[in-house]
């Protein structure tokens, strides 16, 4: 098999956990400052686990780089000892993509800030894998140009770790997810090799090798420099918030809006129970609490397009039962509206102590029945579910609240998101629309994928990380590298 030649390949004296790690550290300190390589137990907690909180695992080591040569002598080093490695940026995400392994080095890249270049002619800019999402747009602003992916987290989330999982956001829907927006990456190869790919414009010859390594999740290498597309501003932008006395009708909306041929910058749902969650949080005082369900719809462009849009959009609200319709045009009315929406996930640590996430993907036209099966296998499996997510593109966020203090309910609401997963592949959608497959959804990738299919996927994944040390685990749930151990306090392999 193609695969033997990097599975057989066994860390040395690392798959039965005896490696002696003090050397490793002194050899790092060679490599970086001693401040920036951390082997403390106690120092170790911070970086356990990401966004996926109910999976912990401490790493063996931390390294903190600041430049792409650094990364390059740290994986280089990793390459010669068989020493797997895991990369981290701000730690937001939601699938286990960045969740350490046992006896891993952590490489992580919240060091690495600096927006390097900002070319307005050619409307790109440069930055580091740290930088945040936000800060972008915010560097940019002032010249009339902004950052176009902005998920639910970019005021924390780092653009590396964008990239790793091609993050989604609310204005997902006009404007596309990250692969839409690079334009180019460097990259540490998992041998230490520095190489680019993509480049300065839209269009280069050869294989599209940037839309590889987006949505690859660290399994192909680790990005150091990313180029970006940054947009105009747009002339106008109008916000609606449409409220509904189903979410049938609600969904119903949705397709209805897309088939007349409009294309709102972010259309976004959320049911009574995630819009009451976010009031008693944020306190918008514009969701109404007894509506079943509302939109958030918004459009930019021309003045006249805006207009013509919006009077469209109406109509069809109206048609399909809205009981109101508010409208906000200045920039403060606008993020009023959006406010609720970018904090719901962190509005449900008031009703629950966890919350276990998915964001399965399912066809528009499918909203309604998807929904109410949902709210089925809510009941069947006797926990809540609040339903808060990217409407326009049929991205859903479904938030089961649990209590992971109570023994078998961790495994209980994973039973649940995983059969609203299937639900989502059964009616022609996906088990993922942005927050990747990391180690929380791997089980899931044969329910969409062939036995054909993932071998395929996996001779792109034995080609570049030839010995399989880059990100070990992640994606596939078979065919881990010889040097890897399963999640350590996980102490099964789910599925």
């Amino acid at each position: 098999m193609f695969f033997s030649r990097f599975i057989m390949v066994a860390a040395i004296d690392n798959r039965a956990g005896f490696r002696d790690w003090q050397p490793v550290v002194r050899a790092l300190e060679t490599l970086l400052d001693a401040d920036r390589v951390i082997g403390r137990k106690e120092e170790l907690l911070v970086y356990e686990c990401d966004g996926l909180t109910s999976y912990r695992q401490r790493p063996a080591v931390v390294t903190l780089p600041k430049t792409t040569a650094e990364i390059s002598a740290i994986v280089e080093f990793c390459h010669k000892q068989d020493i797997p490695f895991v990369t981290r940026g701000a730690g937001t995400g939601l699938s286990g993509g960045a969740l350490p392994i046992e006896n891993c080095l952590l490489i992580v890249t919240t060091c690495m800030q600096q927006i390097l270049d900002i070319d307005y002619d050619n409307q790109r800019v440069v930055v580091q894998p740290g930088v945040i999402n936000n800060w972008i747009t915010q560097a940019v602003s002032g010249a009339g140009f902004y950052y176009a992916p902005d998920p639910s987290s970019q005021l924390a989330c780092s653009i590396g770790g964008n990239v790793a999982e091609n993050s989604g956001g609310v204005h997902c829907l006009k404007y596309g997810v990250t692969t839409n927006h690079v334009l180019g990456l460097k990259l540490v190869l998992p041998n230490g090799e520095i190489v680019e790919v993509g480049g300065p414009v839209a269009e280069m010859p050869g294989y599209d090798l940037t839309g590889v390594f987006v949505g690859s999740e660290g399994t192909l290498g680790i990005v150091s420099e990313v180029t970006l597309r940054i947009l105009k501003v747009p002339e106008a932008v109008q916000v609606i918030l449409a409220d509904f006395t189903s979410v049938e009708a609600a969904g119903e909306t949705v397709s209805d809006i897309i088939s007349a041929g409009i294309i709102p910058a972010g259309m976004e749902m959320m049911d009574n129970f995630s819009l009451n969650a976010v009031e008693d949080v944020v306190a918008t005082n514009c969701y109404p609490r007894d509506a079943v369900a509302i939109l958030l719809i918004e459009v930019d462009g021309a003045p006249a397009e805006v207009t013509a849009c919006t009077q469209k959009i109406e109509a069809l609200c109206r048609k399909n039962g809205a009981r109101q319709l508010t409208h906000a045009s200045d920039q403060q009315e606008r993020l009023r509206l959006w406010k609720g929406r970018k904090a719901a996930f962190a509005a449900m640590g008031k009703l629950s102590p966890d919350y276990y996430v998915q964001d399965g993907v399912i066809p528009r036209t499918r909203l309604p029945e998807v929904l109410k099966e949902i709210e089925h296998l809510g009941k069947q499996h006797g926990y809540r579910v609040a339903n808060v997510f990217h409407a326009g593109d049929g991205n859903l966020h479904p938030l089961i609240l649990y209590n992971n203090n109570i023994p078998g309910q961790l495994e209980a609401v994973e039973a649940l998101g995983g059969d609203i997963l299937k639900l989502c592949v059964r009616v022609g959608g996906s088990i993922s629309g942005e927050h990747g497959i990391g180690a929380d959804k791997r089980c899931y990738m044969s329910t969409m994928f062939s036995a054909t299919d993932l071998e395929t996927m996996q001779w792109v994944r034995g080609a570049i990380n030839t010995k399989g040390l880059a990100n070990p685990t992640k994606i596939f749930q078979h065919r881990e590298p010889a040097g890897s151990r399963p999640m350590g306090v996980l102490k099964r392999l789910r599925g």
